[in-house]
């Protein structure tokens, strides 16, 4: 029978909470702006009363909000069980930005928010109102702990917050009665049940096989080669660069837009996936970006890990983790954007027939059954094979409201493992890519060089498919000064100066702590 009053976290959700620590916040996090006349109070300001009451009553679509953390006795595992004492005002804030309240004070202002660890007394999640943005807007940012959702839910999520119509009206909040906490006694029971069904859940896996010898030898293998496959690139470490180390206390955070139409361009004329597209420009910003740093690209073995969601139909809108992983080197010797494009696609070509993805979908699996200490060694031998996370979500093709104010941009800000000190996020909302950056406020110091440089390689691939649309977003969304990129007086044999088409970019746009 299932739990009454308490669920378990999957070995995947519990995973990032062994993998936190104290400069490596794991909670994902986005920045919504929104068109502010709708909730404009007559004196000024953001009604902020109406937005609490509208949250309170939507909390029941999301039980999670008032759960938080139990520790199963003698395990580094925990269960979700209902707060007595949840306090909607403890998640739900409400700020300001200094005069003049443009986007370096909102990039300043989401650093610091999101540089703070979520408290693991309460629920995991926080929802920061900010007004005074220029340009009649204000802005959400959201932040949820990774033990509760991936991209996908989080979409899910924000649908659910939110309404598709202008709607501005609030429902009565349906009243909260919290399950008792479970005894210690019940906990351990509950755990030792879960270890003991692993027989029947290999014969349940076991059935799920081609019954045919031939099928199931070619499944077999399939799943052999996969694994190792993995394993080969966890027993091999990525090459040393400026941006991977030891990560501080602070970040830094920028973003930039780019049009929906003009990527969907560049994958049709140039036949291949939308996230091919994406991993391409990132090697094109990151090739650039190691010049920039004084540091050859060329030699480099640079690896990006791509999260791929696993989630089946029947688990849409539940929260936490069905994501699985693939690693890609990227192509940084390649100066032609084309050759980026080439190179990209035959590595994810490869990934999907080799069953990566799989692989890793079923290593969590097994993980279930495997103590806590084993999966805080796995996380941190995971550090060592990438360079870089970079994870897109697809999200609704049409303007979302809350409480009548249109949702203008939502950028994601993935959260960082030790060793990656850049994350890249990118968001498809009503017609555009939102893309989010959060990086380490020293591994970084210069971040909105990189952000340039994305928008100038998304610029080059469309070029080069020679299907230009309407792409004069990123250049915007950057709010760039004048200043040309020039690489850094540190340099090693073989370095090649920028490409002579990069634009100027803007000076002092990164956020600090």
């Amino acid at each position: 029978m299932p739990n009454q009053n308490f669920d378990r976290l999957s070995a995947q959700d519990n995973s990032f909470l062994i993998a936190e620590g104290p400069h490596t916040p794991l909670h994902v996090a986005a920045v919504g702006i929104y068109e502010a006349s709708r909730l404009t109070c007559k004196g000024g300001g953001i009604d902020f009363r109406k937005i609490r009451r509208a949250l309170e009553s939507r909390l029941h679509r999301i039980p999670r909000y008032r759960q938080k953390l139990m520790w199963v006795p003698f395990e580094n595992r925990a269960v979700w069980v209902d707060d007595p004492f949840f306090n909607i005002d403890y998640h739900l804030r409400h700020s300001a930005l200094p005069y003049p309240g443009g986007l370096e004070e909102l990039k300043k202002l989401t650093a610091r928010i999101t540089t703070r660890q979520l408290d693991r007394t309460r629920p995991l999640w926080e929802m920061w109102v900010i007004e005074g943005l220029s340009g009649n807007r204000f802005a959400v940012v959201s932040k949820i702990h990774h033990c509760m959702i991936d991209g996908a839910s989080g979409a899910d999520v924000a649908q659910i917050l939110m309404s598709p119509t202008p709607e501005d009206t609030v429902e009565e909040a349906k009243p909260f009665l919290p399950r008792p906490p479970p005894r210690e006694r019940d906990l351990l029971i509950d755990a030792a049940l879960h270890q003991a069904s692993l027989p029947l859940r290999v014969l349940q896996g076991a059935a799920a096989l081609p019954q045919d010898s031939d099928a199931l030898a070619v499944a077999l293998k399939r799943r052999f080669d996969a694994f190792v496959g993995l394993a080969r690139w966890a027993f091999s470490t990525a090459s040393k660069t400026p941006i991977n180390g030891d990560l501080g206390p602070h970040r830094r955070i920028d973003w930039l837009t780019l049009p929906l139409p003009d990527v969907k361009a560049v994958r049709k004329k140039l036949g291949c996936t939308v996230n091919d597209v994406i991993l391409a420009a990132v090697t094109g910003a990151v090739r650039q970006y190691m010049i920039h740093r004084g540091i050859d690209p060329n030699g480099l073995d640079f690896r990006v890990a791509a999260p791929v969601s696993v989630r089946q139909p029947s688990e849409q809108g539940k929260l936490g983790n069905r994501v699985s992983t693939w690693i890609v080197r990227l192509p940084l010797d390649q100066s032609d954007p084309a050759r980026w494009v080439e190179r990209i696609h035959a590595a994810t070509a490869e990934l999907k027939e080799s069953g990566q993805a799989e692989a890793f979908d079923m290593l969590m699996g097994v993980a279930e059954y495997l103590p806590s200490s084993l999966m805080a060694l796995a996380t941190r031998a995971a550090e060592g094979p990438i360079n870089m996370i970079v994870t897109n979500v697809q999200g609704p093709p049409f303007p979302l409201y809350l409480l009548g104010a249109k949702l203008e941009e939502l950028h994601p800000v993935v959260p960082l493992l030790n060793g990656t000190g850049l994350g890249v996020a990118l968001f498809s909302y009503d017609g555009k890519v939102h893309v989010g950056l959060n990086a380490d406020y020293e591994l970084v110091p210069d971040l909105g060089i990189f952000t340039a440089l994305f928008a100038q390689a998304f610029m080059a691939l469309v070029d080069t498919a020679g299907s230009r649309t309407s792409l004069q977003a990123s250049a915007e969304a950057s709010e760039t000064a004048r200043e040309p990129v020039r690489p850094r007086k540190k340099r090693t044999a073989g370095n090649k100066k920028p490409a002579p088409h990069i634009r100027p970019v803007a000076r002092g746009q990164e956020a600090g702590a």
